[in-house]
């Protein structure tokens, strides 16, 4: 028999919720992806570019209209000057970016450093690298940073900082003075950073988001990672991008030939073609899922649940300390299974999960009609 590589890693619980959401006829807020349709207009220019001919293998790095458009967006949405050509990389989805990114820098040995509640795709992708990362919990109630904590937790073999804001599973963002510390213990320390940035869009209550784009120092050291699929609802086209500085670009070039090659050409150029007939498209984002963040916060009032509204992404997330002591993963099968409603356990995304998480995230990127009706039955429980 083959000896695991991953040997603690299973199914991801994303996966396993979302079959057993299907199993048992539950409305399913767990796995996050929307249940409506992307913009017509960028579903037809699919269609149209696959139709023209345009299904042959696009350029490594990605179709350079795309990439053209990309540095389009970032100097509108970010006020950031990137080269298509030496700092933007189109991949088939940010994980997959993501998984480079560490390949390209990590080697055996090295530590990066990682906030939990963390992705559950880091670490596989460190361990595979040979590297060891090294989990600090966010502080408890409002998931910010202690970087006074991150800096102490730096050793002679720290090589790379991973960041996610806004932030999956918990919402939570990072502010302005937050990357500005970031820099400062980068630039001290020589450590690259990893930024996960796919939810740059969906920030709420008038809050901007701050990119490591934006800040020189990280920006110089910083691979930034974007999501097509979250901007614009399409999940399953599995299309993101990397901006990074020319060195970096490189490096994870070196390894994205080996991974996937390039991304699906037809999807490419029909983002391209939305993206430059619609380069407002993404500043509607947030007024539009604050409307299903508030609409979903406000049908549980009553509940036994407590809910701080989520400051970005389109997760929530549900204290049910009030209604059971049991624990998280427990309730989120009992609940899909008893009621009817999937939702994600927090403490997977942890390495040692706090005596009393009492947390679960819900998906609001549903219909208004399917909130209130999972709101209805939450409200039941």
């Amino acid at each position: 028999m083959i000896e695991s590589k991953l040997p603690a890693v299973g199914t991801t619980i994303f996966t396993t919720m979302s079959a057993l959401a299907d199993e048992c006829g539950a409305i399913n807020l767990s796995q996050g992806f929307p249940d409506f349709d992307a913009p017509e207009a960028l579903r037809e220019a699919l269609g149209r570019q696959a139709m023209e001919g345009h299904n042959q293998y696009a350029p490594m790095a990605g179709v350079l209209t795309l990439r053209q458009q990309i540095a389009s967006q970032l100097s509108l949405h970010r006020q950031v000057r990137c080269d298509p050509h030496s700092e933007i990389t189109v991949v088939p989805g940010a994980t997959e970016g993501i998984f480079c990114a560490v390949m390209a820098c990590v080697h055996p040995g090295d530590e990066v450093i990682v906030l939990d509640p963390c992705y559950d795709s880091y670490e596989p992708a460190i361990e595979l690298a040979g590297g060891r990362a090294i989990h600090l919990p966010m502080n408890p109630g409002d998931f910010s940073v202690d970087w006074q904590r991150v800096e102490a937790a730096v050793s002679g073999r720290t090589r790379l900082v991973m960041i996610n804001s806004p932030h999956n599973p918990t919402g939570s963002t990072l502010s302005l003075d937050d990357l500005l510390q970031l820099e400062t213990l980068t630039e001290k320390h020589n450590l690259l950073v990893i930024s996960d940035e796919v939810y740059e869009h969906l920030v709420f209550d008038g809050e901007q988001h701050h990119s490591v784009l934006q800040l020189e120092g990280l920006r110089q050291r910083s691979f930034a990672l974007f999501s097509f699929g979250k901007t614009f609802s399409v999940t399953g086209w599995k299309t993101g991008y990397c901006v990074a500085p020319p060195a970096l670009t490189a490096e994870l070039r070196k390894v994205h030939q080996f991974v996937s090659f390039v991304g699906v050409t037809p999807v490419q150029l029909a983002l391209a073609e939305f993206m430059g007939k619609h380069p407002d498209y993404p500043a509607t984002l947030a007024q539009f899922y604050q409307h299903k963040r508030d609409l979903f916060c406000r049908a549980l009032e009553g509940s036994g649940f407590t809910a701080v509204p989520s400051r970005g992404t389109y997760f929530q997330l549900l204290d049910y300390s009030a209604i059971s002591d049991a624990p998280d993963t427990q309730l989120c099968e009992e609940w899909t299974r008893q009621h009817g409603i999937a939702s994600i356990p927090i403490s997977i995304f942890y390495e040692n999960p706090p005596e009393q998480q009492t947390y679960l995230r819900f998906c609001f990127a549903k219909s208004d009609e399917l909130l209130l009706r999972a709101a209805e039955i939450l409200c039941r429980i």
